[in-house]
């Protein structure tokens, strides 16, 4: 069997604190659950995995944090692996809380490099004496019991709202704790939509890839209004939950006219479009990693209309340039500065 993640390898090693029915909070392998000894509820904020998840006949799939009522404290033992973002360990804890029956064993696994001695703080406060029960692989394991158990987790009530302003358009944005630039505009989006207003799409319909909490289809229907140009159309695709949830929210305020994907890449994406626009992902973790857009722009082309345009920022020392003009056309640079450019590209006639 392949290697799993080192959170998952020292679960494996500390099997026997899998007491009763289990809940997993952060899968990022599938291939953890068989070698589990007792199936449960698999939690996973990514829509690949959780599709894999999904039709796992043992185990109930949740995909991020809306479990079904049914769930409620329904778990003897509830593992909470660290996730990436300081600020959704606390919305992870609070998942274990409703999922764990009153006095459940409550195990939190994480990397030291990720911040495990931190996340052990927030666990302290909703676990009373947690106790260190082993380290292995760089990763730390604690223990402690579910002496605050929740009979309501809603994820609305964990739901934020940031007023951006960009190019004239004012747009409110819902975030969640772990979704990409919460709080804040990043400024690769900004140079993006400053783009689409000195030079816009001129289509009624477009396909956002990674789309996050929603922002870019939220500017282009506000910045449509302003022009008092006809409505225009933003699909939107995210493969993690919060950011699907998040996007769905933000165009449900503003009035979007769109639907939003979970999909891991555009394998499972249907249709074509006259414009694509993204501003991709390029971590896993801390670490860079530019798979996914690379995968995006090998398959993109499939999805753009003939003589459809692809627009994209990204950092400016990524090499995705050649990649474009290799499989979608000539590029052009709309913007560029020491950290981002943004690309425009319109499909080959042959493509």
């Amino acid at each position: 069997m392949s290697a799993l993640p080192n959170t998952h390898e020292v679960l494996l090693r500390n099997a026997h604190l899998l007491n009763g029915r289990p809940a997993l909070l952060g899968v990022s392998d599938a291939s953890l659950l068989p070698r589990c000894p007792v199936p449960g509820i698999a939690m996973t904020e990514h829509a690949g995995l959780w599709q894999i998840l999904s039709h796992d006949t043992d185990w109930a799939g949740c995909f991020g944090y809306e479990p079904d009522r049914q769930q409620q404290g329904s778990c003897d033992t509830v593992v909470v692996f660290l996730p990436k973002a300081r600020a959704e360990c606390e919305l992870r804890l609070a998942l274990a809380r409703y999922l764990g029956k009153p006095g459940a064993a409550l195990v939190v696994i994480g990397e030291k490099k990720e911040g495990i001695a931190g996340a052990i703080k927030q666990f302290s406060v909703v676990a009373g004496e947690v106790v260190k029960v082993d380290s292995a692989r760089h990763c730390q394991v604690w223990c402690g019991r579910n002496t605050q158990p929740l009979t309501k987790f809603r994820l609305t009530d964990w739901l934020s709202w940031t007023e951006l302003s960009c190019a004239g358009v004012a747009l409110s944005v819902a975030g969640l704790p772990g979704v990409f630039s919460l709080g804040r505009l990043d400024d690769g989006t900004r140079m993006l939509l400053e783009t689409l207003a000195e030079s816009p799409l001129g289509v009624d319909r477009v396909l956002d890839f990674a789309c996050g909490a929603g922002v870019i289809g939220s500017w282009l229907h506000g910045f449509h209004q302003l022009a008092g140009k006809k409505p225009i159309r933003v699909d939107g695709t995210d493969v993690q939950a919060q950011a699907v949830f998040c996007a769905r929210e933000s165009y449900r305020k503003a009035g979007v006219n769109g639907e939003i994907f979970a999909a891991d890449g555009l394998a499972a994406v249907q249709g074509k479009w006259p414009a694509v626009i993204s501003n991709p992902p390029f971590h896993t973790g801390v670490k860079t990693d530019t798979s996914m857009t690379e995968q995006f722009l090998a398959q993109v082309a499939a999805h753009l209309a003939h003589g459809g345009e692809l627009r994209l920022v990204a950092n400016s020392f990524l090499p995705y340039e050649a990649l474009i003009r290799q499989h979608i056309g000539p590029v052009e640079k709309l913007a560029q500065d020491r950290r981002f450019t943004v690309y425009r590209a319109f499909r080959k006639k042959s493509g």
